[in-house]
């Protein structure tokens, strides 16, 4: 099964931020693969350096696991980035900017499940 991820909290609350990490850990532990978008706060969780910040209160933090996962792609929205100051040279190995179309090719896709936070 494949998973299109969609997130928008970030370091404004870090438990809603976690969530989708949690699910997507869940579902790579699966054998699964897992694209996360990640729109509007959340694009700083791939800022390198951002998420071992960002401590959930309750889960575990399960960002750097999703991160660096092989069977994980994770797209940082790019006009979301760009109005934060955000360039590529800043986000961790694993995440590249994207777009809504990029959303819409995943979700399309049709293995794919998608799962909003």
């Amino acid at each position: 099964m494949h998973y299109a991820i969609s997130a928008t909290w970030g370091p404004t609350d870090t438990t809603r931020a976690s969530l989708p990490f949690i699910f997507a850990e869940s579902a790579l532990q699966a054998g699964d693969t897992v694209m996360i978008m990640l729109f509007h706060d959340s694009v700083t969780i791939a800022v390198n350096g951002s998420h071992e910040k960002m401590v959930p209160v309750g889960p575990p933090p399960k960002f750097a696991p999703v991160l660096a996962h092989p069977n994980a792609r994770v797209l940082v929205c790019k006009p979301c980035a760009e109005a934060r100051g955000i360039t590529p040279e800043m986000l961790v190995e694993n995440c590249t900017l994207g777009g809504m179309n990029d959303y819409h090719a995943e979700v399309s896709k049709d293995d794919c499940k998608a799962v909003t936070f």
